[in-house]
């Protein structure tokens, strides 16, 4: 790569255009002016908003799939000994900049096509993967997040949302009888203990239920009380969405469940196979030693790798422990040692 091309432009520039979900635009537009600058052959935005650009026009397919947007609250951007602070530098901003700067080093491969996608809504309901997991069908797919230069992570737990309202007749309160929010209250008892006795055969994180109550809310008219229940479930491989809903369906019993948003299942890659090798190549070639990572998340993996049925696996550089936090940086050199990593898996995948 120039040195012209390797300057942090596309990095320093992207994490400054801030862009919660939802106001993705100027980001959106300034990524695909900037592949255009770069030498790509096409760059546009889609109809869910994505900034898409590609290079080459071979029948085979590499689809790089970051994300544009961020969760809120803005971080100064600034860059001080070698890191640069701003809000998306690690999630995943980094890993969207680094594929553009991978894609355009490689640059055209006969009978192979580099397609880089800025997804919009990732932080909340992931209308952008939504809509590319129906438009096209890699032989590969490389999702950016956050793994750390040296590691590849292989896999993302599934997660389900639910409603649950209980309502219960007016009693008096010397009477006895539960009402509503004791209901509610021992469903979610039920929850908890059913989790704990299905986490106790499982001890690794990635392999257990993780429930959440995210809130319970009550009230009452002249004749009854109620009270509602938002919980959902970070879910193994082991427990699809649908079977975690007949669960919770009967621990909640007699009252009725109401999925909510989007279920997710969990996905993990297999080890053995050209995109993997390929990256333990690229990482051992710019002087790492290789690891792999599960995380108890989710991300746009596990929506288009189900999908697409090609190898995929989630790479960026960056420490997701400062995803969302008001400390979120990146180490130039980190991004630098991606940009190098994903250079070498490009070139080995299109030279098969």
């Amino acid at each position: 790569m120039t040195d012209e091309r390797f300057d942090h432009q596309t990095l320093i520039e992207l994490v400054r255009h801030y862009s919660p979900s939802g106001s993705e635009a100027q980001a959106v537009a300034y990524l695909i002016e900037r592949m255009q600058t770069l030498g790509f052959e096409r760059a546009f935005r889609d109809e869910a908003g994505n900034a898409v650009g590609m290079i080459g026009e071979g029948p085979r397919q590499v689809i790089l799939l970051g994300h544009i947007d961020t969760v809120p609250g803005e971080i100064p951007f600034c860059i001080e000994d070698g890191t640069l602070y701003g809000r998306g530098s690690v999630d995943a901003k980094g890993s969207l900049a680094a594929f553009v700067d991978a894609a355009t080093a490689v640059g055209p491969v006969e009978g192979w096509q580099f397609v880089v996608i800025g997804a919009v809504d990732e932080e909340r309901h992931s209308t952008g993967a939504r809509y590319v997991a129906n438009q096209y069908r890699p032989d590969f797919a490389i999702i950016g997040e956050p793994s750390r230069w040296d590691r590849i992570t292989t896999g993302y737990k599934g997660s389900a949302w639910a409603d649950i309202t209980v309502r219960r007749p007016m009693s008096h309160t010397a009477g006895g009888d539960e009402n509503a929010p004791e209901a509610a209250v021992g469903i979610w008892n039920r929850v908890r203990a059913w989790a704990d006795e299905f986490n106790a055969q499982h001890q690794r994180a990635f392999d257990q239920v993780l429930p959440k109550l995210d809130s319970i809310t009550s009230g009452d008219s002249d004749f009854e009380t109620w009270a509602k229940l938002r919980l959902g479930a970070r879910l193994p491989l082991a427990v699809s969405p649908e079977s975690w809903y007949q669960t919770l369906q009967r621990l909640a019993s007699p009252e009725k469940i109401s999925p909510t948003g989007y279920a997710i299942q969990a996905y993990r890659a297999e080890k053995n196979n050209s995109l993997v090798r390929a990256f333990l190549g690229g990482i051992r070639a710019t002087g790492g030693k290789p690891g792999f990572v599960v995380k108890t998340g989710t991300a746009d993996l596990n929506i288009v790798a189900l999908k697409w049925g090609c190898p995929a696996v989630a790479y960026g550089p960056g420490d997701s422990n400062l995803d969302h936090t008001p400390n979120e940086h990146l180490s130039l050199t980190e991004y630098r040692q991606s940009v190098n990593v994903l250079r070498h898996v490009l070139g080995r995948l299109s030279k098969r």
